[in-house]
């Protein structure tokens, strides 16, 4: 999917987006984030033209969506806002199959399909599916909003601050299902967040929006906090970016030292390709110097407590 050169101008003269150009790539999670008014929301709305763009084309493979019928858009991208929107009067079964029943599937392909989403989302059809959205906790609407968004298989699903409104433990463990779930899916996902580590935990790509909806920078999210492109960039990813780049950094081969005989017995040990973050946190609770780093087939090497803290500093 790409935008090219899109903007949006109110007729008061407001200018919220101007000539904005990106390029998603099919499969991967595109994070839009910057500080609030930057007009990322208003990016994510244009996509699917509940927001109508003033200037520009968005295309999705070769097709100008600023050119068909939008409400046949929106049955072909999946929309996920952050207080869900579940229709309160109709059940997790109805909600799920919302969009399946507009396009007119049959009630036996609909039943499938909303049974195949409820499992993949971690709730039981059996048990979740006549609820009523007041009958679920916080992190089970979300996880039904996921399912309803993913139901008739969107080329695209945008996702509006999707984790913001639930409680930072159920948080932390919808971002790892969702990982999950986009492992096995791989869906082209635009995602807007105002939480960087959010953004850092789950985007393959990151892109920084400054007021007008001007893109600073474009990156992977180690890339990003390791090499801002700006002075806006490295003020907004702030001065522990370093700390926020350990996670997304694995431990690799290049990062280890030989195995000694001298290395006492019971050290911590990590994984290869694990995150460093990680890797670090064990030495400073275990107070050792250094870990041995193992893969499938056993010990590999040892990885220092020095190496990762020298990892943890930003490059200016």
């Amino acid at each position: 999917m790409t935008l090219e050169g899109i903007g949006k101008r109110y007729p008061d003269g407001t200018e919220a987006v101007r000539d904005l150009s990106l390029a998603v790539r099919a499969g991967e999670l595109t994070v839009l984030i910057g500080p609030s008014g930057c007009g990322k929301s208003t990016v994510l709305r244009m996509i699917n033209r509940l927001v109508e763009p003033t200037s520009g084309r968005i295309r999705i493979g070769e097709e100008d969506v600023t050119t068909v019928d939008p409400v046949r858009l929106r049955r072909r991208i999946g929309y996920v806002i952050q207080n869900v929107g579940l229709f309160p009067h109709q059940t997790v079964r109805a909600n799920v199959g919302t969009v399946p029943g507009l396009l007119g599937w049959s009630s036996e392909r609909t039943r499938r399909r909303v049974d195949e989403l409820l499992e993949l989302v971690g709730l039981d059809p059996g048990q979740f599916g006549r609820r009523y959205p007041h009958e679920l906790s916080g992190g089970q609407r979300q996880r039904v909003g996921v399912a309803r968004a993913l139901a008739a298989d969107p080329v695209v699903l945008l996702m509006d601050e999707p984790f913001s409104a639930v409680d930072p433990i159920a948080r932390g463990r919808l971002q790892e299902e969702f990982l999950r779930l986009q492992a096995e899916v791989r869906k082209t996902i635009v995602l807007v967040t105002h939480d960087l580590d959010e953004a850092v935990r789950l985007g393959d790509r990151i892109a920084v929006l400054s007021q007008g909806g001007r893109l600073e920078q474009y990156d992977t999210p180690a890339r990003l906090l390791s090499e801002p492109a700006s002075t806006f960039v490295q003020e907004f990813v702030g001065a522990d970016r370093g700390i926020r780049r350990l996670v997304v950094t694995p431990v690799t081969r290049a990062d280890l030292r030989p195995l000694a005989a001298a290395d006492p017995a019971g050290l911590p040990q990590v994984r290869l390709g694990g995150s460093a973050y990680d890797a670090l946190a064990l030495l400073l609770t275990s107070a050792a110097d250094r870990a041995v780093v193992v893969d499938d087939d056993g010990p590999v090497g040892t990885l220092t407590r020095q190496h990762l803290l020298d990892l943890d500093r930003p490059t200016d």
